[in-house]
């Protein structure tokens, strides 16, 4: 089997509920989808969901790597052989990591249609089903606890709140939220790069009462030795996200004692393969994972899924970046159940784009 071409497109999509968190207001998203066809009757899909912040790349990044480096480089290849074409790819595709995602997801889709199974399954199948939380942005006090009770009586038993601005409004607003949904939902809570070392000892301090599940990414992703300082000092659990971004990246955090977490998103690390890598080194220091995502098609949160079912370290799952977006062409690629994330019953991905 060889792949006989490639195509690619931009969907630019609107979201249902813009958000702030503390480096930007999110209000529309644009990813870039990948289909692979082959010269017999497998075909591949994938998605990019750049993002300038996150991922360092723009759609037209995105765009230009699919023409003059994927497109020559997957011609007439075997797509049954993806370990060789992604380590081509790689140096190539350094710092377009959501471009490299996407061929890493069309190309993992093809060989779980090959071989009839489910991605998950064929990854390692340890779980069928996991729980996400749902994501609330900066918003004032009443407005984060309206979103709060609508989300939990959509059956959400996962909250994560975003802040960074202000450590001590954001502990209001999250002492409230706590006081309003109960004991039984979990609270995460995402600083988005916004503290200072004092600032986030001094909202975890504050937020006790509430029993934070986790903080992520509290300070600058370059200080490594300000988040080991909170990690060290403070008395909720830390997690790095904008930190990650390779593998190299997770292998220091592990060494240095930095983070008792990682938050891997593939449109950052590069696609499953890598995630998977990743994972791996997490599981040596005995440190949790959680799958994360961007605001991104329902393509890219199967392939999150996918990964986040295969793997025994895989203790969370962020991946609410596909709700209530506008115009998604994969929608229906996951399903939705009272908070509960599970993958379609079909080979691969499990879901196909339309012509």
């Amino acid at each position: 089997m060889k792949i006989a071409r490639i195509e690619y497109w931009p969907v630019t999509m609107r979201l249902g509920r813009p958000y702030m968190a503390a480096y930007d207001t999110l209000e529309t998203t644009t990813n870039v989808f990948l289909r692979v066809v082959t010269d017999r009757r497998y075909v591949g899909y994938g998605c990019a969901a750049p993002d300038d912040v996150v991922t360092g790349e723009t759609p037209q990044d995105a765009l230009e790597a699919m023409q003059k480096v994927v497109e020559p480089m997957l011609r007439g290849a075997d797509p049954l052989r993806p370990a060789l074409i992604l380590e081509q790819l790689r140096p190539l595709l350094e710092d377009r990591p959501s471009a490299m995602a996407a061929v890493d997801m069309a190309l993992m889709d093809l060989v779980g249609k090959k071989c009839d199974l489910p991605l998950w399954k064929l990854l390692g199948g340890y779980r069928s089903s996991i729980k996400t939380s749902v994501t609330i942005g900066i918003l004032p006090e009443e407005e984060t606890v309206r979103l709060a009770r609508y989300w939990v009586s959509r059956g959400f038993q996962a909250l994560k709140l975003k802040g960074g601005l202000d450590p001590d409004d954001d502990a209001r607003r999250v002492l409230r939220v706590r006081e309003e949904v109960g004991e039984e939902v979990e609270l995460r809570f995402d600083a988005n790069q916004g503290y200072t070392v004092e600032q986030a000892l001094s909202f975890i301090e504050q937020t006790l009462p509430a029993r934070l599940e986790l903080i992520e990414q509290p300070t600058l992703q370059g200080q490594f030795d300000q988040l080991a300082q909170v990690t060290r000092q403070g008395a909720v659990p830390t997690m790095a996200d904008e930190s990650l971004a390779t593998i190299r990246d997770a292998f220091r955090l592990a060494r240095e004692d930095v983070t008792d977490m990682l938050n891997v998103k593939l449109m950052k690390v590069g696609g499953i393969a890598e995630a998977v890598q990743i994972a791996a080194v997490a599981r040596a220091a005995k440190m949790k994972v959680m799958v994360g995502c961007v605001d991104e098609s329902g393509l890219g949160i199967a392939a999150a899924l996918h990964f986040a079912l295969s793997s025994p370290n895989v203790a969370y799952a962020d991946l609410d970046g596909h709700l209530e977006l506008e115009g998604d062409p994969a929608a229906e690629a996951v399903h939705l159940e009272k908070g509960i994330l599970y993958p379609r019953d079909a080979p691969g991905l499990g879901f196909d784009l339309p012509e």
